[in-house]
């Protein structure tokens, strides 16, 4: 995006049923144009008229307005390059969606290789960019950390991340490394991680007065999972560095709350570990009591997300804050039932889920509740222990995963779980192939409103 209109293209957004409008106004050779190009408003389409010298005149893009913050996202790296700028006579689209969804659309991820081509570029002014380009950072944040391989972004890349945000905001950090855990009482964190050559460790910022509304935002960082000796299957393991999504989240909110000045008493934590495999993995059949004081017997070393959680969530509440909010790839079985656009939110608050599924419609960042079925807690039943971190059954896992994170949440602590894919497995309108921030907007629309 730029705020440089010289020499900008007028890009004019058309539907099937304005389309003939538009046309005629903008005279008969565009319709002739229009007409030679088979154009005539279909969404996902475009067509740029040149003007008497044969330069780019106006360009006609089709459009759903219905996709809100996507209905434009495919134009950046499919139109040439140069700059555009959105002309009112055509659909009335919000120019804050439009370029939320350009600048989504025109992300690519350049770590390893250069782009093929620059994206075209929006023209914007400076109330829009007030409103988006925090958002749209935050996004690429998430999208950056995700699909960073393991090998630079293990636990203490990971970890960097969250002491930049605190170097970039004055706020304060502080993490336990490897055997540190374990004397600071974190003991599931150590035992998933412990295996791997690069040291498990804990990561937490604070920021703000203290005697703000103290909120404690928490991501599973999972920098890679081979499963541990519960071992994955090769397709399985293949896109298995995107196991620190919710972590990714979890940061990227932070830094949205934190550049907002949000009145907020902010902990952000992220346990970050690998998942690997050695002489001294963590095995099926082992128990571990947690931070909590709850026994844990290990039933599936791949369900490891939920007890590197349980000790951060424990730690959480034990500063009694105003919320709690968690983040995690945690479970396949969201994606079996909401796929991968949904991710599944929990809440042991009615009015916190209903204000966050309010502010994922006011957004068009979607969220859908799954209940907390106490219930199926017996699921999780262990002959030998308070507690198993899975069970035989494969029943409901994305909700027993969520019943296992509440038993180390006190029944008067408000607490949310998003259970979030990180990903998209192919491109689509402004959200290319790779990491994915989904629900970041709703929640912070969500905290915006609840603190501002």
């Amino acid at each position: 995006m730029t705020k440089d209109a010289d020499g900008a293209t007028p890009l004019i957004a058309v539907d099937r049923a304005n389309f003939a409008a538009v046309a005629d106004a903008l005279g008969a050779t565009v319709r002739r144009w229009c007409a030679a190009n088979g154009f005539a408003g279909e969404a996902g389409r475009f067509v740029l008229v040149p003007d008497a010298d044969g330069a780019a005149g106006v360009v006609l893009a089709g459009c759903d307005a219905r996709e809100g913050v996507f209905a434009l996202a495919s134009l950046p790296p499919r139109l040439p390059e140069g700059r555009y700028t959105l002309d009112a006579r055509g659909l009335a689209l919000d120019a804050g969606d439009v370029a939320l969804g350009w600048a989504l659309g025109a992300y690519q991820f350049t770590r390893y290789r250069k782009p093929a081509r620059k994206p075209a570029q929006l023209v914007i002014d400076d109330a829009v960019a007030a409103r988006v380009e925090a958002l749209a950072a935050a996004a690429y944040q998430v999208r950056d950390l995700v699909n960073t391989p393991t090998e630079d972004m293990g636990p203490a890349e990971l970890a960097g991340a969250v002491r930049a945000l605190a170097e970039r905001h004055g706020a304060q950090y502080r993490e336990w490394v490897g055997d540190e855990l374990l004397a600071a009482n974190f003991p599931t964190i150590h035992a998933v991680g412990r295996a791997s050559h690069r040291a498990p460790r804990l990561a937490e910022l604070t920021a703000g007065s203290a005697g703000a509304p103290h909120l404690v935002l928490v991501g599973k960082g999972v920098c890679f999972d081979t499963g541990g000796l519960d071992i994955k299957p090769s397709d399985g393991m293949r896109w298995m560095k995107k196991d620190m999504g919710g972590a990714a989240h979890a940061i990227a909110l932070a830094s949205l709350v934190l550049a907002a000045k949000l009145p907020v008493r902010l902990t952000l934590l992220v346990p970050a570990v690998e998942n690997a495999i050695a002489g001294n993995a963590y095995r099926p059949g082992e128990v571990v009591t947690t931070r909590a004081g709850i026994s844990v017997e290990v039933d599936n070393t791949d369900a490891e997300g939920r007890l590197v959680l349980c000790d951060a969530l424990a730690y959480a509440a034990e500063h009694k804050p105003d919320l709690i909010l968690d983040f995690a790839t945690l479970t396949g079985a969201a994606r079996v039932a909401l796929g991968p656009d949904l991710p599944a939110l929990f809440a042991n608050r009615d009015d916190v889920a209903g204000a966050l599924l309010e502010a994922a419609q006011a957004t068009r960042d979607p969220l859908w509740r799954l209940p907390l079925w106490r219930p199926y807690l017996a699921m999780l039943d262990s002959h030998v222990a308070d507690l198993a971190n899975a069970g035989a059954s494969r029943h409901a896992g994305a909700i027993t995963a969520a019943l296992y994170l509440e038993r180390f949440v006190p029944d008067a602590q408000a607490w949310a779980h998003l259970d979030v894919y990180s990903w998209n497995d192919a491109d689509k309108p402004g959200r290319p192939r790779g990491g994915e921030a989904q629900g970041l907007r709703a929640y912070f629309e969500f905290l915006r409103r609840r603190y501002s």
